[in-house]
């Protein structure tokens, strides 16, 4: 027996609940993982509320680092012993140990710990996706990345000045501007008080910006529109503040033929080798000190109900884990 976070309906942080859980033997292709941390993102609260719906009963999470305790039949890759991280699923990673598809995960390097780990792998991987292959960013390019105080915004901020790219954020308060400054901003905007399309044509001479990083969603969506030069993309990654309403495509043509696309993480590293490929470019940038991760903020694993309304308030600065 374990012990694990579940929920039998959608709602608030309410409705989820500390079990026992009974964990199979691995079965081929599957490893035993036991956690030592877990990450806490906004794909779980949007699993909690339904906004995207799994069969219930269900667990929440899909990032954690942690060590293999067993392997099941034909598992070559991975021994027990093994330190290992996920961060693309399946759901369930608000556990004390689980079972786990090995392609799902990867094996962490001597130099990043386990703590770091279960901060990086969604948000890093994410970071690494909207970088290097939703559009490749390099020099010249000036980008809008919203919430740049975030988990993915300052991992993302930092990389995309790593890469070369001129870095605009968008932030909530003084104290957040002051965190994305320290993580790759050029410019910040703290838009509770600014309004961030004006800013953000004054800071580029009126030319607007070629990509906009939007998680945020439907509070941002059209301003983030109205960002963008002639031919520009907005990658909308989220909708922290919920979803983006239907809007006429024509808008698009008429505001200088933009581009507009709605990635996922999954999608982007949806075999073993994508996967691994994307961890090894993450972890190659932390080495480099190229992308320097905030310690994040940390509660008990039992506690998962008062973090994920820590992450929905919109009041965290970096990353949230669970300590397993």
């Amino acid at each position: 027996m374990t012990e694990a976070i579940r929920i039998h309906n959608t709602g608030g942080p309410e409705v989820m609940s500390w079990e026992e859980v009974t964990l199979a033997a691995p079965g081929p292709g599957e490893a035993v993982v036991r956690h030592h941390y877990v990450g806490v993102n906004f794909v779980d609260i949007y699993h909690r509320r339904g906004v995207y719906k799994l069969p219930l009963p269900t667990g929440l999470g899909s990032e954690a680092a942690g060590v293999v305790e067993a392997v099941g039949p034909g598992v070559t890759d991975f021994q027990p012993g093994d330190r290992v991280a996920c961060g693309t699923g399946p759901v369930g990673a608000y556990a004390e140990a689980r079972l786990v598809p090995v392609e799902r995960l990867v094996h962490l390097p001597d130099d990043i710990d386990d703590r770091t780990a279960a901060c990086i792998m969604l948000k890093g991987l994410t970071a690494q996706y909207l970088l290097l292959q939703t559009t490749q960013i390099g020099p010249g390019d000036t980008i809008l990345m919203h919430a740049a105080a975030g988990g993915v915004g300052q991992i993302a901020c930092q990389w995309a000045k790593h890469l070369g790219a001129t870095v605009i954020g968008t932030v909530g308060s003084d104290e957040k501007a002051a965190l994305a400054r320290a993580h790759g901003c050029d410019h910040v905007i703290v838009y509770t008080r600014e309004d961030f399309v004006e800013r953000v044509r004054e800071i580029t001479g009126k030319r607007g910006v070629r990509v906009v990083y939007d998680g945020v969603g439907k509070d941002t969506f059209a301003g983030s529109l109205d960002c963008l030069q002639p031919r520009g993309l907005l990658v909308m990654f989220g909708q922290a503040s919920g979803m983006v309403p239907p809007f006429d495509l024509t808008a698009l043509s008429v505001k200088g033929s933009l581009y507009l696309t709605r990635p996922t993480l999954g999608t982007y590293a949806a075999t073993p080798e994508a996967l691994r490929r994307m961890a090894s470019d993450l972890f190659g940038v932390i080495r480099s000190e190229a992308v320097r991760i905030q310690l994040p903020q940390q509660f008990a694993l039992r506690e998962a109900g008062a973090a994920q309304t820590a992450l929905e308030s919109r009041a965290t600065t970096g990353s949230i884990v669970l300590v397993a």
